[in-house]
Order: structure tokens, then C-alpha cells, then sequence
């Protein structure tokens, strides 16, 4: 999609900030943020590049570096924590080949770790783009990794 007609689906309000770097992250392939798609939110929004750049570098749902297809959010919770929250990470790393911050090199997956997921009732947790995936054990995991794979 043009990103000049992504832009006009947007008021011209400040409002808008985190739904238009959404949409514009959304719509990159690698999905992240370029210098480009932040100076055209600034110019859009009319804000300065700083406050673009502030928001983007402060939520950790944006990326200024090229990701994978499908982000992994691991919950680091205290009580993800308890309840096995490494065994879940250590099982996608083995699965994937991966360390945390880095992409597949076939640029299907990037493993990230999140804060909260704010599901404390069915620690531990992760997200997998905006889906939220509960009561994990390494092998849901590896089910839950085969599936995405088949659907490509």
C-alpha cells in the first residue's frame, strides 16, 4: 500500500499518534518503523521528528529494525516467572535458533521478551502478533510454532 494513502486514512491530530505508527508498521514487510514512515507521521501529524521518535522508542510494540513476519512476546512477569516462563523461552530459542532480539534467518520469527501481557491467570504467557497464548508448556509451544509454519 502507498504509505502517502495509508497517511490519509488518519485525521490531522496528535491523537492519532500510536494508531498511525501501527498502521504504517503494519504495512512495512519486515515490519518496522524506517526514518521515512516517522518523518511522514511527524509531517502528517504535524509534531515534531523527537516526539515520533519518543514514542516509538519508548513502546516496545515498535521496532526500528527490520523483524520477522510473526513477533514472539515472551511475559516476564513475576508470576510468568514462577509459573515457567524460561523453560518457554529456552524451548523457542532450541526451536528456533534463535537469541532473543534476533529474527529466523528465513524471516518468519523474531523472539522478543515483553514485561507484561497483563494475563496473570494463565502465566506463563506470550504473545504472538496480537494473539495471546496461555498456559504454556515447551510442548504447547513446539505446537504452537508447527502451526504457524503450516500457515505459513
Amino acid at each position: 500500500m502507498d504509505k502517502r494513502a495509508l497517511l490519509q486514512k488518519f485525521p490531522r491530530s496528535p491523537d492519532v499518534l500510536l494508531a498511525l505508527l501501527h498502521a504504517l508498521q503494519r504495512a512495512n514487510p519486515q515490519n518496522y518503523l524506517t526514518q521515512e514512515d516517522l518523518q511522514l507521521a511527524a509531517e502528517h501529524l504535524g509534531l515534531p521528528l523527537s516526539r515520533v521518535r519518543d514514542a516509538v522508542t519508548f513502546y516496545t510494540m515498535f521496532s526500528l529494525r527490520p523483524r520477522g513476519r510473526h513477533i514472539l512476546r515472551v511475559c516476564s512477569s513475576p508470576t510468568c516467572h514462577l509459573f515457567g516462563a524460561w523453560s518457554v523461552l529456552a524451548e523457542l530459542k532450541k526451536i528456533l535458533g534463535i537469541e532473543v532480539g534476533e529474527t529466523t534467518p528465513d524471516g518468519l520469527f523474531t523472539l522478543e521478551i515483553t514485561s507484561c501481557l497483563g494475563v496473570c491467570g494463565v502465566a506463563p504467557a506470550m504473545m504472538v502478533d496480537d494473539e495471546v497464548y496461555g498456559n504454556l508448556t515447551p510442548e504447547r509451544v513446539r505446537e504452537i510454532i508447527a502451526q504457524i509454519r503450516r500457515e505459513g
